[in-house]
């Protein structure tokens, strides 16, 4: 008996799907970013118009000031769809868990002073309630936006914010040899610490803003580029003997901030010059909430540095600089 073994070639009837190709200009294979991005918004057919906003239709483009012609013009330069984004996250958790399980077997947490320990409870953990708001903010985003280019990055967003406040969380737990109480301990002050009352109050004035843009504005270049920044990467000097093992401990934090910059400038650049309108919407934007942040954040500063809010004032100095940066008129 004999086997005989041949290869027969199909070639495809068309390289991509039909939306992708018209939008490219020509059927030419695309890549899973373009696949997973390109022209997947909703546009028609609606039943009916919500009856909790029925000046809207689900899916409206009047859900914000700023006017573009393609909504798919502010890409993601990292790429990011549901595979990339889930395979980059799981690398850099990795690298986490690698860290929470060095600082766990050598007691870096534990063995610290009670008074840092303490000073890491109010000063670091109530982080993980600004984390959760920020998740908010980026879920209200990716619900009311308009275009899958920055809705689905969104999305991934607010994730990262969830598990930010998880790893925040688990420094607690290592504090208190998992126990629970210093979480408890830091909801109240953030609460109640006159530190955190600046902040907790510039959070909830972003839950209630309608407009998902502005929004956007305010996360970014107000609580990512001020807050964050000042928290992960301006305050070290104020832990001391901490400094060390929390920079270990909040290396995702710092940097998915860089990264997470790189996707948000972009945007916020690509928008701001579709026209002069929109640029002088979103330089009032960032200008209101970048002094915000700014004042919110001294109290912190003031009470991790000693410095009267300096270094909360240089967090928003730097903010506005990287906002001009990007074309805004500041």
């Amino acid at each position: 008996m004999s086997v005989q073994i041949k290869t027969i070639e199909f070639t495809p009837k068309r390289n991509t799907f039909g939306h992708v190709a018209r939008r490219l200009g020509s059927d030419k294979p695309a890549t899973r970013y373009q696949e997973g991005t390109l022209d997947l918004q909703a546009t028609e057919n609606f039943h009916y118009k919500p009856l909790w906003e029925p000046e809207f239709w689900t899916y409206d483009l009047a859900k914000t000031a700023v006017k573009m012609t393609d909504w798919y013009k502010p890409l993601d330069p990292r790429q990011y769809y549901y595979a990339t984004y889930n395979i980059a996250r799981a690398n850099m958790q990795q690298a986490v868990d690698r860290n929470f399980a060095f600082a766990d077997e050598r007691g870096l947490l534990v063995k610290l002073p009670e008074a840092i320990k303490q000073k890491i409870i109010s000063l670091v953990l109530p982080l993980r309630h600004l984390h959760w708001g920020s998740n908010m903010n980026m879920a209200e985003i990716c619900q009311r936006g308009y275009g899958t280019a920055i809705t689905a990055p969104c999305i991934f967003s607010a994730m990262d914010h969830l598990g930010m406040a998880q790893i925040v969380s688990r420094v607690g737990l290592l504090l208190d040899n998992q126990t629970g109480e210093s979480l408890r301990t830091a909801k109240s002050a953030w609460v109640n610490d006159a530190a955190w009352q600046g902040i907790r109050k510039l959070v909830e004035d972003s839950l209630v803003e309608r407009d998902w843009f502005h929004l956007f504005t305010a996360q970014m270049l107000g609580i990512n580029a001020v807050l964050l920044q000042l928290a992960y990467k301006g305050l070290e000097a104020g832990h001391t003997e901490a400094a060390l093992p929390l920079a270990m401990l909040s290396e995702f934090q710092t940097d998915w901030l860089t990264e997470e910059g790189r996707w948000s400038d972009s945007v916020i650049k690509t928008v701001a010059a579709a026209s002069e309108e929109n640029k002088a919407l979103i330089s009032g934007w960032a200008k209101t909430w970048i002094a915000r942040a700014a004042e919110a954040a001294a109290p912190l500063a003031a009470a991790a540095l000693g410095d009267g809010g300096a270094a909360a004032h240089a967090a928003g100095e730097t903010a506005l600089a990287r906002a001009r940066a990007l074309g805004l008129a500041l």
